[in-house]
């Protein structure tokens, strides 16, 4: 909410009446705190403001300010703490724990996905759905984030952790706490319990177990519960089979965890080479490698996670794995890596002896070893140029500033507005002033045209910015990038035989892999199907299917894979009905 500059409208010290008020609103709205508590927060005689804004998206916002500091703020009649105050209460409210890589992306405006959770051995705490939260970093208590429940703690762990897990109101760094002092978070320890708190009766049985586990990476899943990366076997039970290189819980139990999840990573890796991974799967994205089969080759009651290995980072234990000539990987789309050649003859893959899976995680396996596709949210953006940056800068925008269409409009109308420039006898019409003329005018308008319409104005400001796109999928980060994303084509195509083939590009951009793709119109349409480089784009692949498939092609994308038709272009291309492919 506060991501952005926000504009003041008014800045008043508090009557007395209104003080008792809040006291009361306070205490009502944060039953937990005492009464000298909240004395303390809402102080007798010191100085106490409310300052009324509004947020850069247009929403009412009053903000009580005291001490210099911003200590609580209303919207909707809803009084939430800010994070100054969070430092001095900081079990005010329930807390959920991130990774610091992630604080970045929430000042940014983000809202916090259930990937990014870091589950603590207590569990979860218990919330419901519209409860008020606190975000936290690992390592320290004090909250740097506030921001509403998604869905309640059950939801969550039903859900595997994916998802919108809170809707992110204020956080530390952004526009609010830098109205206060600037101040950082102070260093709380987070809270130590006693072994004897994590028995049975104590803690949620679904919650037992190395906890730490379900982190960033994916969670293992079976009939919508999530299972927990522990094992409890006796060294009797389990024991450590050095002839497999199978990592049998206790058998590293003494040894460091970053050592134990190498150990693990490389298993999971060989595993899938030697079991999974065929020639005809080549060239194979590297994130589906991973995701379709190095996580389904993980032992029963382990979890892979690659951020606790000595690697950090997939790319870097790839390229470990090149160095050793196992593997090759390269870039064959921009910024997107595949493996593309495989040695199955290395000593380390022929060596390798596959470990017996239970029952149990063979089903778990075969259940999960392709995840279903969900299309990304795909949202226009407007980029604002060097020519254009005055006319934005006095709503706290700058050049390269990143705007959804509806703000480009608030700003348009809030600059006309604040500068007087509507005109006096006909509210439809604007006066341009330099700053207008400079940023919307052809030269040869400079002095013949002195007003515009509200919607010529608007059109013409439009299509000075320079466009841009927001893509998220689901349970990710969004990815913001500059220009216009392209439509996914569909082309047809006659070849030297008098052959039609249909062609397809531009799947990348919307998380299809065009191998994935392929095999699947060449099981449906019984076509042969190929993957070549696409003619005149870089670093993109294009998908070849022998016939006029683009029946078969529009009924995936839009049935099955539920892509906006906006997004596709060709589909009129299919066959009539009773025509010969």
């Amino acid at each position: 909410m506060f991501a952005k500059a926000f504009r003041v409208k008014s800045n008043t010290a508090i009557k007395g009446s209104d003080r008792r008020k809040l006291r009361t609103d306070v205490t009502s709205a944060f039953p937990t705190l005492g009464t000298d508590q909240v004395s303390m927060l809402i102080p007798g005689k010191e100085e106490l403001n409310i300052v009324k804004l509004y947020a850069h998206k247009g929403d009412a916002v009053t903000v009580y300010m005291t001490g210099g500091n911003p200590i609580l703020f209303e919207l909707e009649k809803n009084l939430y703490p800010t994070v100054y105050t969070l430092w001095s209460y900081p079990d005010l409210l329930p807390t959920f724990t991130t990774w610091p890589l992630v604080l970045e992306k929430l000042v940014g405006g983000a809202d916090l996905m259930l990937p990014g959770l870091v589950v603590p051995p207590a569990g979860l705490p218990q919330v419901q759905k519209g409860d008020l939260c606190a975000i936290a970093l690992v390592g320290n208590r004090a909250p740097v984030a506030i921001g509403v429940a998604a869905m309640s703690t059950d939801e969550m762990l039903t859900s595997g952790l994916k998802g919108k897990g809170f809707s992110v109101l204020h956080t530390y760094q952004d526009h609010l706490w830098r109205s206060g002092d600037k101040s950082s978070p102070p260093s709380i320890a987070p809270l130590v319990l006693d072994p004897a708190d994590l028995n049975e009766e104590k803690v949620d049985p679904t919650l037992q177990g190395d906890l730490r586990g379900l982190t960033l990476e994916g969670k293992e899943e079976e009939n919508g519960e999530v299972h927990q990366a522990c094992e409890e076997k006796s060294l009797s039970e389990a024991p450590e089979d050095t002839s497999t290189g199978v990592l049998s819980q206790d058998s590293t139990d003494s040894k460091p965890l970053q050592e134990q999840m190498d150990e693990l990573l490389q298993q999971c890796f060989l595993h899938a080479l030697k079991c999974r991974v065929k020639k005809t799967d080549l060239p194979l994205l590297t994130s589906t490698f991973l995701g379709n089969h190095m996580f389904s080759c993980c032992p029963e009651g382990r979890q892979l996670d690659i951020k606790k290995s000595s690697y950090k980072k997939l790319s870097k234990f790839l390229q470990h794995m090149q160095q050793e000539q196992i593997i090759q990987v390269k870039e064959l789309s921009k910024g997107v890596e595949s493996v593309v050649a495989v040695d199955w003859k290395h000593p380390r893959i022929t060596s390798f002896i596959i470990p017996e899976p239970s029952p149990t995680s063979q089903t778990v396996q075969e259940g999960s070893r392709e995840q279903p596709y969900h299309p990304p949210d795909i949202k226009p953006l407007y980029c604002v140029p060097a020519s254009m940056t005055l006319l934005f800068q006095e709503s706290g925008h700058k050049k390269g500033s990143m705007l959804e269409g509806s703000e480009v409009r608030t700003v348009i109308i809030d600059y006309a507005k604040k500068n007087e420039l509507v005109d006096a006898h006909n509210k439809n019409l604007v006066k341009l002033d330099p700053i207008l003329c400079d940023c919307i005018l052809e030269k040869n308008e400079q002095h013949t045209v002195m007003k515009l319409p509200w919607d010529s104005l608007l059109t013409r400001c439009m299509e000075k910015l320079q466009p841009a796109y927001q893509v998220t999928f689901p349970g990710q980060e969004p990815i913001v990038k500059k220009g216009k994303i392209c439509p996914i084509d569909i082309t047809l195509a006659q070849r030297a035989s008098n052959k039609k083939v249909t062609v397809v590009r531009n799947l990348e951009p919307y998380g299809l892999d065009p191998y994935s793709v392929a095999a699947i119109l060449q099981q449906r349409c019984q076509a042969s199907t190929t993957v070549t480089p696409a003619s005149g784009a870089k670093d993109s692949l294009q998908v070849q299917i022998q016939g006029n498939q683009v029946h078969h092609l529009g009924w995936l994308l839009l049935e099955e894979y539920h892509l906006p038709r906006k997004h596709i272009q060709g589909l009129e291309k299919a066959p009539k009905p009773g025509k010969k492919k």
